[in-house]
């Protein structure tokens, strides 16, 4: 009897399922969510769904949005909450086109990477050195760094008017280069025109990804794949990573856990300035007072929804970006015919709740799919102020939906302080 109970007590547990997602599972999903929207644009005749002008928009309006997101991953990863993303992302837009017009793009592109940074270095002091609560230290740099620029746009843009300034906004800044792929972009545009199931889809996206591609959209790629390698293939990031989890066991192993966070801090500014130079220098050509649009926010949900990881943040990045992407290519059209998509993807998680004996959510789901689908019959197209909002609606059902199953890193938004291991 007590060998059969020592026996049962020393059997090992059962194993848990890791929360991260396989390669096949996520082409099986993304191969689901393409067959999907083929098949949405073939029963609605909405072409723009797959068109390779709503694809390149999109991927232009998602750079700003994953790098904002790239840049609260470098903070979060290192234990620093960065609510400030938005005001270093306002930084990055004032003095990009600030220093743009005068001395040109690229430096331009420098300087506001780094007032970007000294965004960041700010939030690192009272958030590292001083201990301020992060929240409050992020709110407190977005509102100073609005307050900031609107005071200097109109010292400095003010006397510019005979250049097309204004107290609001820049002069007009050259162009950065941008490039297609000779040849590819043609071909894909002849597929794309004769509108077949799946082939001219497939088309459409592969074409608005290699036309005309901003210099610093290729730059922000190899940033994605760049973060991963440092963060997870590095001793570097291993102990930049080990701040975030646990800094008392890190600087027991001689880490020097506050470089650490200065580093990734400084970084996350510089990312988030990047993002806004991105908006101020390739998507408008000037800087003007509230064109980043609460993208920093938007950017630390496209983060969460990617779990803390460059892969996840990437989807998050382009699912927002293509919604943002609506309102300019006929959105109320397109949205009107996502509807269609939005009632069958409620159906299967209503299905996929209930089967799980979840039924009050599987339920709500349900009726939420019946609603969407009268909206859906009962109209020919979706307003244009509820298509402007599309962006912001698509943040929070897909927050709601993602929640549950996210892990931030475990010493996130808490106070640390030097010899607390000793």
């Amino acid at each position: 009897m007590s060998a059969t109970v020592t026996a049962e007590k020393a059997a090992p547990p059962a194993p848990t399922r890791s929360r991260r997602m396989s390669l096949p599972r996520v082409l099986l999903l993304l191969s689901g969510a393409l067959l999907a929207l083929c098949a949405v644009r073939v029963i609605t005749g909405a072409d723009n769904i797959t068109g390779s002008s709503q694809i390149s928009a999109a991927l232009s309006l998602a750079v700003p949005i994953g790098l904002a997101g790239l840049g609260g991953l470098w903070a979060e990863r290192a234990g620093v909450v960065n609510i400030g993303l938005e005001g270093m992302m306002i930084l990055g837009t004032f003095f990009g086109a600030w220093a743009g017009y005068q001395w040109g793009p690229w430096t331009g592109v420098v300087v506001g990477v780094l007032a970007g940074a000294i965004g960041g270095l700010v939030h690192a002091v009272a958030t590292v050195s001083f201990g301020v609560d992060h929240i409050i230290s992020g709110v407190a740099i977005n509102i100073l760094a609005l307050g900031a620029t609107s005071y200097l746009a109109k010292r400095w843009f003010e006397p510019l008017s005979h250049l097309g300034a204004s107290p609001k906004q820049s002069p007009a800044v050259d162009d950065l280069p941008s490039f297609t792929v000779p040849g590819l972009s043609d071909g894909l545009k002849s597929l794309e025109s004769h509108h077949w199931f799946l082939v001219s889809d497939v088309a459409g996206i592969l074409g608005g990804l290699v036309t005309n591609v901003s210099a610093l959209t290729a730059l922000t790629v190899l940033l994605v794949v760049g973060s991963y390698f440092v963060l997870w293939r590095t001793p570097f990031g291993l102990r930049l990573r080990s701040c975030g989890e646990n800094p008392l066991a890190a600087e027991s192993l001689g880490v020097n856990v506050y470089l650490y966070k200065y580093a990734a801090v400084a970084t996350s500014g510089a990312l988030a300035g990047l993002g806004g130079v991105f908006l101020a220098m390739v998507r408008s050509h000037i800087y003007n007072e509230g064109q980043t649009g609460g993208r920093g926010y938007i950017g630390l949900a496209a983060m969460i929804f990617g779990n803390w990881r460059p892969g996840g943040l990437a989807a998050g990045a382009g699912l927002f970006g293509y919604s943002d992407a609506l309102q300019l290519r006929n959105g109320g059209t397109t949205v009107h015919a996502l509807l269609l998509l939005i009632a069958v993807v409620l159906v299967l998680l209503a299905v996929w709740k209930i089967y799980r004996k979840s039924y009050l959510t599987g339920a709500v789901s349900a009726g939420f799919a019946v609603l969407v689908l009268v909206w859906y019959f009962m109209t020919d197209t979706v307003p244009n102020e509820m298509v402007g909002a599309t962006p912001y609606v698509v943040t929070l059902l897909v927050m709601a939906l993602a929640a549950q199953k996210l892990r931030m890193p475990k010493y996130n938004n808490k106070p640390y302080r030097k010899g607390q291991a000793g």
